[in-house]
């Protein structure tokens, strides 16, 4: 008795998997969230050194922190999201060098974020036990400051730099976004102590970038759609 020949069947046959391109929406999501919970920590958190623990005796502005603090997962949940849309509309054309430097810088500008917030939030936790002392509550800030102002917005310019450059390369997006994103990684590397609020120039690119790849990618099928129809 021979054994007929297993044939693959279609279901089982490997497919590549393709990102849909209403996933450019997850560049909308993170821009929006993490919008705004840098307002609402802006708001919320005294800007003088002096007064450190105001934010977190006043019930209003302990509640503004805690709601900001809630929302930067989920925005960095959607900017890795994002960042792995982007790749897929790079395609075959991603140059190894440029990739690994955006890639990285984008990991790290997570990472930075979740661990400023993550000391943020350890100090709200703290208040239902016993309120931390003063200089305690210094340390918190001075160090959720840095990692915040300092590293991860460098990061964030590194990783418009280098997506800017990649556009530029590919013609991936529009070209008036390339000049913005350069002007905006320049403000970042050197202006971002000039005006805490200078640190929404990334979220705010990201939110462009993200509506020009969306828009693109309706643009092209409903030229796949028109074709298929002639």
């Amino acid at each position: 008795m021979t054994e007929e020949p297993i044939i693959p069947s279609p279901l089982r046959a490997g497919s590549p998997l393709r990102t849909p391109r209403a996933a450019a929406l997850a560049g909308i999501i993170f821009s929006v969230l993490l919008i705004t919970a840098l307002v609402l920590l802006r708001i919320s958190v005294p800007a003088h050194p002096a007064v450190p623990g105001e934010w977190l005796t006043d019930p209003g502005h302990r509640t503004a922190v805690a709601i900001a603090l809630n929302l930067i997962p989920f925005a960095g949940i959607a900017f890795l999201w994002f960042i792995g849309v982007l790749r897929d509309r790079i395609g075959q054309r991603e140059d190894r060098f440029f990739a690994t430097v955006f890639l990285g810088s984008g990991l790290l500008f997570v990472a930075m974020v979740f661990a400023a917030a993550a000391i943020g939030g350890g100090l709200i936790a703290g208040m239902s036990s016993a309120p931390p002392s003063p200089g305690t509550l210094a340390l918190g800030r001075d160090v959720t400051s840095i990692l915040l102002n300092v590293y991860a917005m460098r990061m964030a310019a590194v990783f418009t730099l280098t997506t800017v450059t990649i556009a530029r390369r590919t013609e991936i997006v529009s070209r008036w976004l390339t000049v913005a994103g350069l002007v905006s990684a320049l403000v970042l590397f050197v202006g971002i102590g000039i005006s805490p609020w200078v640190e929404l120039l990334f979220p705010v690119w990201i939110l462009a970038l993200s509506i020009d790849i969306l828009a693109a990618g309706l643009r092209s099928s409903a030229g796949t759609a028109k074709a298929a129809q002639a």
